[in-house]
């Protein structure tokens, strides 16, 4: 029986699942599975080799490198248990993995390896033919709006405008890119736009061999837009012979009307909301705004502001009332006017969790959005970081790589460099946020994470360094003004923490002041009881960093105060 070359990728089934070489996915009937990184690194290794005997210490080496520092016998277990519950199989009547005992494991089932076909795209940046920079928004945004659309669709794996955005002008081969961005076929084009006319010529590469599978142009009244993208989208899915589900179909084509000059205003909204610094989303905000004002029934643009608004209050930039009280009402506003946009499921369980600590139906709404919409690379992140912040690090890390897959050129590594931090991982969160900052080196929040991470590896020095610049790049932002006080508190700087205590407790009289980050600092300088009164207050405002409380390391040392386990009851965090 002859197994699967991972180097080729391609698609392998047995009985009613198949798995997904390069997409990285195990799929029953069609639906994915969840399975952690390491049970699906074990199946992959079985199905390299179907029949023969896998040795635990085979396993080991492959899986479990020596210096990863883990209880390999307790790990492997856990990872078979976990493999065999995903395949609904049994030790004691396996139908797929047979253990052997005293030597290892076999895969006993037999298994269809099918060569590999069209199972992800890459939509490379539209070209803006109009050759005015001033439509560049446009062909940006429709770009993205198609990325969506495709997004939908659960057996493509479609990656995400901002890595695509990285091949906007620059001239390479189709096949070097799809090795770059690891996909099987590329849809590029071209966009002209004359007052409320549009024409957009798209066409569809395969990868390996360059071939052209299609290639079709349309023109259209800019009211039309949302049409023209349903039937761009549905014949993409032909073309790759992918057949859509009865669901999907309805999603792609279900068009709501949409105000033509509240579509473009729009447009400019995501174009500034990409930017994700302070400027970037207070333009977007104002875009989004207007968008709203122009056609009150366009859900998107109401997920947008909340996406906004939610953001700048994470970064502490507005209160957590006027970031995410009014960004759940946005939220369910756009769920009010179509329940099946998967932004807006997204848009409200960020809410769910880091503003009303109802981590339930945080999950739920996360879950449901990657349903409706499978490669929504901001969902698999966001769901990545509940799931870590929750304790539940390795299905974190499982979506946080999912995300990355469809991002792998974006500030995804910079979340990662957070959820692995909160797991203690600190060299591995260290490599994350410089992996972020090779991408965008004045990316503030990079050199925050940088700074906690070296801070808790007792590298003061760097701490304060990389604190240093994250003030200096937020322009004085009160989150990265903390996290250098919270560096000189854990160097033993004593008085320049509290310096910086002192001007926060200025800045406090005219912008917020995040009181969770107040209380970091004073954990850091071992003052318990202050600590404790600003995490209290910092429950009582709804801050969105209080979701940290149950692994955020800089706590470690008031773990034992019932001061400290009451809140952590309060918040309601799952066992």
């Amino acid at each position: 029986m002859e197994g699967i070359d991972p180097s080729r990728g391609g698609t392998v089934r047995f009985g009613v699942y198949e798995l997904d070489v390069r997409g990285g996915e195990l799929r029953r009937n069609g639906i994915r599975v969840k399975l952690q990184e390491q049970p699906f690194q074990i199946l992959q290794i079985l199905l390299e080799r179907p029949g023969e005997v896998i040795t635990r210490d085979e396993l080991r080496q492959k899986i479990w490198p020596s210096d990863t520092f883990v209880d390999f016998d307790h790990g492997i277990n856990n990872a078979i248990k976990r493999l065999r519950a995903a395949l609904s199989d049994s030790a004691e009547k396996p139908r797929y993995i047979e253990t052997v005992a005293s030597r290892g494991y076999r895969f006993v089932a037999s298994i269809n390896a099918s060569p590999r076909r069209i199972e992800s795209l890459a939509v490379l940046p539209l070209e803006n033919l109009a050759r005015d920079a001033e439509q560049e928004y446009f062909a940006e945004g429709l770009t993205e709006a198609l990325i969506t659309t495709l997004a939908k669709i659960g057996q493509l794996r479609i990656v995400s405008r901002t890595s695509a955005m990285q091949y906007k002008g620059i001239h390479k081969p189709v096949g070097e890119i799809a090795r770059e961005l690891e996909v099987d076929a590329i849809v590029e084009g071209t966009v002209l736009r004359a007052g409320h006319r549009i024409r957009v010529t798209a066409q569809l590469i395969e990868a390996e061999k360059g071939t052209h599978l299609w290639a079709q142009s349309y023109e259209r009244d800019l009211s039309d837009v949302l049409t023209l993208q349903a039937e761009l989208a549905q014949a993409i899915a032909r073309e790759v012979r992918v057949k859509l589900t009865p669901r999907e179909r309805a999603h792609i084509t279900r068009v709501r009307p949409v105000d033509p000059e509240a579509y473009e205003t729009y447009l400019r909204g995501r174009y500034h909301w990409k930017r994700r610094n302070r400027e970037g989303l207070g333009k977007a905000v104002q875009r989004f705004q207007e968008a709203i004002a122009k056609d009150p029934t366009y859900a998107a643009a109401y997920s947008g502001l909340a996406d906004c608004l939610s953001v700048l209050g994470w970064w502490g930039f507005i209160s957590p009332e006027e970031g995410c009280g009014k960004a759940k009402r946005l939220a369910m506003k756009a769920l009010e006017l179509d329940h099946g946009l998967a932004d807006a499921h997204v848009s409200l369980a960020w809410v769910n969790t880091f503003y009303d600590y109802d981590f339930s139906a945080a999950e739920r709404e996360f879950e449901h959005s990657i349903k409706l919409s499978p490669s929504h690379a901001t969902a698999h992140l966001w769901l990545g970081l509940y799931l870590a912040l929750m304790g539940r690090h390795e299905d974190g890390n499982t979506e946080i790589k999912c995300a990355i897959r469809l991002e792998p050129y974006s500030m995804v590594n910079q979340v990662s460099g957070f959820a692995l931090l909160f797991a203690c991982r600190y060299d591995q969160a260290i490599v994350q946020f410089e992996e972020a900052l090779d991408l965008d080196s004045s990316f503030a929040p990079a050199h925050w994470g940088l700074s906690g991470a070296y801070s808790f590896k007792s590298l003061h020095e760097l701490a304060i360094a990389a604190g240093r610049r994250a003030v200096e790049l937020s322009h004085g932002a009160t989150l990265f003004v903390a996290i250098l006080g919270e560096a000189f508190a854990a160097a033993g700087y004593r008085d320049e923490a509290r310096d910086i205590l002192e001007q926060l407790h200025q800045a406090s009289k005219q912008r917020y002041v995040s009181p969770y980050a107040v209380g970091r600092i004073y954990a850091t300088l071992g003052e318990t009881d202050e600590a404790l009164r600003w995490l209290e207050i910092a429950y009582r405002e709804h801050t969105a960093h209080m979701v940290c409380l149950k692994t955020d390391p800089r706590f470690n040392g008031l773990r034992s105060d019932s001061r400290f386990q009451d809140l952590l009851r309060r918040i309601n965090f799952p066992p």
